[in-house]
């Protein structure tokens, strides 16, 4: 097995994400496999993307204070448009990219500040040329309404119920240690300023007491079943491995993003994968859906459990900025 830190469990959220960047939000299939065959290393986006709706998604910003889409802005309304078109292999998606910003910032300044990370959110989001990833969530695209409208930024967070809120979780935990005092508080805070939907917040919650437990020496299947209860059963999680990954995330369990389904999906897949990293983070990107937020649970939980292997690491584009960090314990 390999060393685990707690920064593992964030390389492997970080790994789960750009593998299934490319085939990101794929719901058929069949055009998954034939546009990229077998997801199994990192690979760049293609356009066009078969199962795109960014043709139907819009965002008008209402004053400067509101411009996030910056030079992306003439894609949006678009066909086949890629969601992450100009990104390259390895690297990560703009919410796994804010993670990072995060986890350096809390790293920097020896411990968590909601206001300092809000101007810091702030101040990604509207320069220019800090990602050059072409779709932002919706919870972006809503705070930034609102503090467009003069909110102060503690304010501008929605109910949002997408399981694209647990991405910070992993950095978190990666940056304060499993043994950090107030972790869960510090970690529902950062949750709540732009996820405040209670369903998000308990996942979050039942996320970072998973990652603690499991870094500390606890077999992954068995703090998946005592914790996720809320969420998916050991009894029923037993019954689905007689079935195919697509059947339990396609049939039993849908492959969007509304946390409702995704996080049980993705409790699932690391149950099912908890010995086998490269499986794990492979079935997830195949099942498609929302395979990058999902993967940020099932990437993260392995990490924690195995380490994340080297070959995962090399190709990262995002580990040489972590590699060499001192790692909280």
């Amino acid at each position: 097995m390999t060393a685990r830190t707690p920064l593992d469990s964030f390389l492997g959220a970080l790994a789960a994400d750009a593998l299934a960047m490319p085939v990101h939000w794929y719901y058929d299939r069949l055009a998954l496999r034939r546009d990229y065959g077998r997801v199994d290393h990192y690979l760049a986006p293609k356009n066009p993307h078969a199962d795109s709706i960014l043709w139907r998604s819009s965002y008008t910003p209402l004053n400067e204070r509101g411009e996030i889409l910056h030079d992306q802005a003439q894609y949006w309304g678009q066909r086949g448009v890629h969601y992450h078109q100009r990104l390259e292999a390895g690297e990560n998606t703009l919410n796994l990219q804010l993670a990072v910003e995060l986890y350096e910032q809390v790293r920097a300044q020896g411990g968590y500040d909601a206001e300092a990370w809000l101007q810091h959110y702030v101040d990604f989001m509207l320069t220019p040329g800090r990602h050059r990833d072409t779709y932002v969530e919706e919870y972006h695209r809503a705070f930034f309404t609102n503090y467009a409208r003069g909110k102060k930024p503690a304010k501008c967070g929605i109910a949002d119920v997408h399981i694209g809120g647990l991405a910070p979780v992993p950095a978190l935990v990666a940056a304060l240690g499993a043994d950090a005092p107030m972790l869960r508080e510090i970690v529902r805070t950062h949750v709540g300023l732009t996820h405040s939907a209670p369903e998000v917040l308990d996942a979050a919650d039942a996320f970072t007491r998973m990652l603690v437990r499991v870094l500390h020496g606890e077999e992954l299947r068995g703090v998946i079943e005592s914790e996720a209860n809320a969420w998916v059963s050991a009894s029923k999680m037993a019954v689905w491995l007689l079935e195919s990954d697509e059947q339990v995330v396609g049939a039993r369990l849908s492959p969007a993003c509304y946390i409702r389904d995704a996080f049980p999906a993705a409790l699932y897949l690391a149950w099912k994968y908890a010995r086998d990293f490269d499986g794990g983070l492979i079935a997830n990107a195949h099942v498609g859906g929302d395979n990058c937020h999902r993967g940020v649970v099932v990437g993260a939980l392995l990490g924690a459990a195995q380490g994340v292997p080297p070959s995962w690491r090399q190709g990262l584009r995002l580990h040489g900025r972590l590699a060499g960090e001192p790692v909280a314990g």
